[in-house]
Order: C-alpha cells, then structure tokens, then sequence
C-alpha cells in the first residue's frame, strides 16, 4: 500500500473543512459576524428577478438563539426571505432547502463539539454543502463593503416560521425503510445526544414499529454531546445489554453521523456499517458505482472486504464533503466515513445518521439475526492515530522525515499503511498507522513520531 501525505483543506479565515466554527459569542462564531455572513451569502446567492429564500435550522446549543436571529438580519437585510424550523438534524435542512425550492440553507450546529462551540454549515439549492470555491468567495464579499448588499426598504426579506418542519423530515426519513417491513418486535435505545435529533429520532423508530428507549432527549442548552452520542457510546453500551436491546443508535449534536451498539455492547463504527450496506445492496443489485467511498482514515480492513466481494473502496481527503463530491464524480450512492458520517444518496444529500441506521435495522429484519453477528462484516486491522502539535515549519518539510516516512511505509508492504497529514485547521501533524500485527505497528508507529517529535523541539 502507498502512503500519502496530505496537506488538508485549504486554509481560509472562517471556513473549515465543514463550514465555519469557533467559541460561541467570540469571533467568528459571534453575532456581528453572522450578520455579515448573512449579508454576504444573501447577496452571493441573490440572483435573479424571482423572491429569494433561505431555511434556517439550528441544535439544541443556548448560542442558536444568538446566531439564529443575527443571520436572520443579515438575510432580511439582503432582500431574502428567511424560513425558520428550529432544532432539526442537518439533514433535515438539506431536505427542506430542496423542497422548498430554497436558494440557500444553513444550520447552526457545532455537531459533535461541546456546548461552548457552534457552527454555521450553508447549503446550495441543490442541498449540498458549499465548494471550496464558493466558500471562499463568500468570505471575499464578508472582507469588503456590504453596503451594495443592502436592499431598498420596501425589498427588505420577511421572516416566517414552518411549523410542519419535523413533519416533512420525519415522513422522509420513514420512506427510506424499505416498503413491507416492520420493526415491531425490535427493541431499539437511541441516544439523541441532548440534540437537534431529539424529537424527531424516536419518533421515527416508534412510529415504524420499534420498542422505543430513548436517552439524551432532554436538551437543555448546554447539554448537547455531553457523555452522550456518538463520540461517548459507553451508557448507551450498557443501557442497551440493560434493557436487553436489539440495536443501540447513537448520534451526535446535528444528528449527521451514527455509531451503533450490538446486542452484547460492542461498538459498531462507520467502517462496519458502510461494508454491511455495500454487502447486501451489491446482493440486491441496488449499489450503485461498482462499490464506495470513503476516506483515507478508514481501516484496510474494509478494503480488503470490499476487494474480495470485487467492489472498490475510492479514498478521499477527511471530510464528508470530499466524500460526497467523489460519490457523484464516480456515480456511487453510497459513501462514509469511519467516525459515523454516512451519505446514501438515495435519500439525501449529507450525511444522515438516523438514515443509515435504518438501513441497518432493515438487514436485522431480513436477515432474522442478531446485530453481532450480521453487523461484524470484517475483522478490523490493528490501527493507531497519534496527533503531533508543533510550531513555526511543518517537520513534515524535513528531508529526514520524508525519508524515514518512505523506508517504514516500503517495509510494511501489503501488510500495513502508513498516513501522514496536516490538518486543515491547526498547526498538527496527524500520524496514522495500520498493520497486521500489534507489535509491527507500534514499531511504525514509534519511529515515525519520534523523528517528527525531533524536529518539532529542535
């Protein structure tokens, strides 16, 4: 296997790799500069003679009450109308940006970061996130004068609220479970993580049939993520052997990615779900592009999988967008990544946790099986990620480094990867290494951070 050394997302002032954010009330997750983003995209999508509308969604975080009516300004000050559907998952507002006919969406979540955090994702019409490119030019109108963006008072936006937001979502959410199915007889624990999922998660299970349990479905404002959801599963593990569970769900803040639990507590991250997926719909004929995508942070397990049932893995940059783009460049429908994110693009157009695992629950149906043992699709390859923070040069410009990268990357051979990159959003170096065995990994391992640790303190 090839190693690759990535330099992560471009670097911009306020967007990231998926949108903009900080600390909430501090620049730029505060309220002047949601203001002025609102502005900026108004007028950057302010196009054409027809009435222009954007849809706003947030999660549960206090700070959404701060942004939400800031952007809301800025849009109505621009000339575009504003639809407000409060705490729904970022899915959610893909959907209603579409069917609404909507010129942009926004949803204000920091997914799965604490409380003090929040974001601000923007979607096209088209209910996918923003280019790179489009970012940046949003970010060059919000850098100039937006006096230009301000309309005329008696073109100013109107701001309304849709009351059947939760509705809409729900019932697609529904029609993603396959017709002549049920879950009656399964019980599910969902953990909603105190979050924008909340209402509409256990709504869904209960309505297609499940025994429903929910948990972190008490936001409170600084609740959100807080020992819960996908990135703390540990009391969903045990209230799921517990209450004698089926499937435990856990989502995170915004509800765009998914972990799962199995009957016995064990986890089931994105790698699993995405080969499970792949395995029965390449059996059904419904996988589209010849097998997935996914990014370079997925375990070779999966590879390997997929190889031997003749699918490819396509490999992307970290992020669900990169994985996105590449799914409609190669004609895939479904594609993830390893913390849960989960694009079926049969349904949506972002990452939709609580749809992946219905897709999940279908194959437990079908299959008359417990999760342990369909949800166990490969065996996973021993994989260890250490994060390296340093200042000034990148040590990965080092010759040495470069060197050292290439000879331990040339003595694993097949049997291991190694992947080095930047992040796109702080000075870190990512340093990742998969290999057959323990003890050949740790090696890799050890070498390589012990070189670049070198350099950083020299």
């Amino acid at each position: 296997m090839s190693s690759k050394i990535l330099p992560g997302s471009p670097r911009r002032k306020l967007f990231g790799t998926d949108g903009i954010r900080g600390t909430a009330n501090k620049a730029p997750m505060d309220a002047s500069t949601a203001l002025r983003l609102g502005q900026a995209a108004g007028q950057y999508f302010n196009r054409g003679t027809h009435r222009h509308r954007v849809v706003i969604g947030k999660d549960t975080r206090l700070s959404g009450y701060m942004l939400e009516p800031a952007l809301t300004a800025g849009f109505v000050s621009a000339g575009i109308d504003v639809v407000l559907v409060g705490p729904l998952p970022t899915p959610a507002i893909a959907l209603l940006t579409r069917s609404l006919r909507a010129d942009l969406g926004v949803m204000i979540s920091a997914s799965h970061n604490p409380h003090e955090d929040n974001g601000i994702k923007l979607f096209g019409p088209d209910g996918l996130k923003l280019s790179d490119e489009q970012e940046s030019n949003i970010e060059v109108l919000m850098d100039g004068d937006l006096s230009s963006a301000l309309v005329a008072p008696a073109k100013l936006g109107r701001a309304s609220r849709l009351e059947d937001a939760p509705g809409r979502y729900i019932e697609a959410a529904k029609q993603s479970f396959p017709r002549g199915l049920t879950l009656e007889g399964l019980r599910v624990v969902v953990d909603c993580a105190h979050g924008a999922a909340y209402k509409v998660a256990p709504t869904v299970l209960w309505e297609l049939g499940a025994e429903v349990v929910s948990v972190g479905d008490a936001p409170d404002g600084f609740n959100i993520n807080r020992g819960v959801g996908s990135t703390a599963p540990a009391q969903l593990a045990a209230l799921v052997q517990e209450r004698r569970a089926d499937l435990g769900i856990a989502l995170d803040g915004d509800a765009d990615r998914v972990v799962l639990i199995d009957e016995l507590g064990n986890l089931i991250d994105g790698d699993q779900i995405l080969a499970l997926i792949a395995a029965f719909w390449a059996k059904d004929g419904r996988l589209k592009g010849g097998g997935l995508v996914a990014t370079v942070m997925s375990n070779m397990g999966l590879e390997r999988f997929l190889k031997s049932r003749d699918l490819v893995l396509h490999r992307t940059a970290v992020g669900d967008r990169y994985v996105g783009e590449r799914m409609r460049e190669l004609g895939c429908n479904l594609g993830g990544e390893q913390s849960g994110h989960m694009i079926i693009s049969d349904f949506g157009t972002t990452g939709d946790g609580l749809i992946a695992a219905l897709q999940v629950l279908a194959v437990l149906v079908e299959q008359q099986r417990p999760a342990s043992e369909v949800c166990r699709v490969f065996t996973t390859l021993p994989q260890r990620l250490v994060n390296i923070r340093f200042t000034g040069v990148s040590p990965l410009r080092d010759a040495g480094v470069q060197s050292l990268i290439a000879a331990e990357e040339k003595s694993l051979g097949d049997a291991g990867r190694v992947l080095i990159r930047a992040s796109g959003t702080e000075p870190v170096i990512r340093v990742m290494v998969e290999a057959e065995e323990e003890s050949r990994l740790n090696k890799v391992l050890d070498n390589l951070c012990g070189a670049i640790r070198a350099k950083v303190h020299a």
